[in-house]
């Protein structure tokens, strides 16, 4: 059977002229060299060299194959390559999940440092629930992502990368609007309009944690923006992390919550079989990053 190394003998005796030049540079013997393009000729049934004293020269036979060698040899050697940059992880694509609109701080600083780092990896994002994020990790539609870490679910593996904390989330023209900071108790007698989904109502347990399970909520399967579209309009208020309280949105005004507790912890989750390398480099990498900016 025809083997790639044979192919490899061809071009460098077409490329050197004789044997012996060939045999040189493989590090090989010439016999050896000769003897394997002559088994190549039989398998081909075809005279690929004159053989002289002077040296080889291509046949008229052997000049109408050489392109098509160097083709093969070309695409194995571009196989090579990918391989090599893949399972380096220097090329590739990261398939992102996300809980909230990556935006604020410390998420962009993170991103930042890995598209400097890792600039041919390409990273993708998707916008999805805390239940949709869990099902696409484990069917490998994503393959890591950031999440509450109060959204967790056993499967998952997970690494905490940073701390967020809490903003409340009012009306221009609420009466708390006008104070520096709010407290949990100003906040219990509150409308709060929270995102949720039939799936998951993980940030409706979290937040009842701090304001009571006597808290007024109102649970919306919107997005974030959507959310705060309805606080501008008087619907209620809600809460945020701190990072989205860094953009502004009409008609609402962000107030740091002034307790202790009143932050969350995000994580960087990701199903523990999986085996990408490119997935195994940005975990490492933001694991990193993380403890080199001191975000928790």
């Amino acid at each position: 059977m025809m083997k790639f190394v044979d192919l490899y003998y061809l071009t460098a005796t077409t490329d050197a002229g004789t044997f012996s030049r060939a045999a040189r540079h493989l590090g090989l013997t010439p016999s050896t060299v000769s003897r394997r393009v002559g088994r190549l000729e039989d398998e081909l049934g075809l005279t690929l060299f004159e053989r002289g004293h002077g040296g080889v020269r291509l046949t008229a036979g052997g000049k109408a194959v050489m392109p098509h060698v160097r083709r093969v040899l070309a695409e194995l050697d571009a196989v090579k390559s990918a391989a090599a940059q893949n399972g380096s992880a220097s090329v590739g694509e990261i398939r992102l999940g996300l809980r909230v609109p990556p935006v604020g701080e410390p998420f962009g600083s993170l991103m930042r440092a890995w598209r400097v780092a890792h600039p041919r990896i390409l990273l993708k994002i998707s916008e999805l629930n805390d239940h949709d994020i869990a099902v696409a990790l484990e069917e490998r539609r994503l393959d890591v992502a950031f999440v509450p870490s109060f959204t967790l679910w056993p499967h998952a593996a997970a690494l905490p990368i940073y701390r967020e904390r809490l903003v409340a989330v009012l009306p221009r023209d609420h009466a708390l609007a006008c104070r520096q900071r709010v407290t949990w108790s100003s906040l219990r007698e509150e409308t709060i309009l929270i995102q949720g989904w039939d799936e998951s109502q993980a940030q409706r347990e979290f937040l009842a944690s701090f304001l009571g399970s006597g808290a007024c909520f109102q649970v919306h399967a919107a997005s974030k923006q959507s959310v705060f579209a309805l606080v501008a309009a008087g619907f209620g208020i809600s809460l945020a992390g701190h990072g989205q309280a860094e953009t502004t949105f009409p008609g609402v005004v962000f107030k740091p919550m002034d307790e202790p507790d009143a932050w969350f912890r995000v994580d960087l989750a990701w199903m523990p079989e999986a085996e990408e390398p490119a997935v195994g480099c940005f975990v490492a990498f933001i694991r990193d990053e993380a403890r080199l900016l001191n975000l928790l």
